[in-house]
């Protein structure tokens, strides 16, 4: 069976399956997935989803946001906060 012919095969259901599989390390009934199986499992899901989901919706998607150049994720100082008093050990 080709790449092709397996994602033919798949739907969201049994995708979910995979994803639940790596997740946790077992097949739903119960016997542990070898490093091979984990490994095809996953690669079955990363071609499924790259085929039927957008970007935003796939395994390992990371949002990036859009910020403007220099621009910080914290942009916001504690020190200017009025209730911002820094704790002092004696």
């Amino acid at each position: 069976m080709n790449i092709e012919q397996m994602l033919a095969v798949l739907d969201p259901e049994i995708v979910a399956r995979l994803k639940t599989a790596v997740e946790i390390g077992k097949w739903p009934n119960g016997v542990a997935l070898t490093q091979e199986q984990r490994q095809i499992c996953m690669q079955s899901v990363y071609a499924w989803e790259i085929k039927n989901l957008p970007e935003t919706e796939r395994s390992g998607y990371i949002d990036r946001g859009t910020k403007e150049e220099d621009e910080h994720c914290d942009s916001h100082d504690p020190q200017q906060d009025e209730e911002f008093k820094p704790i002092r050990f004696v």
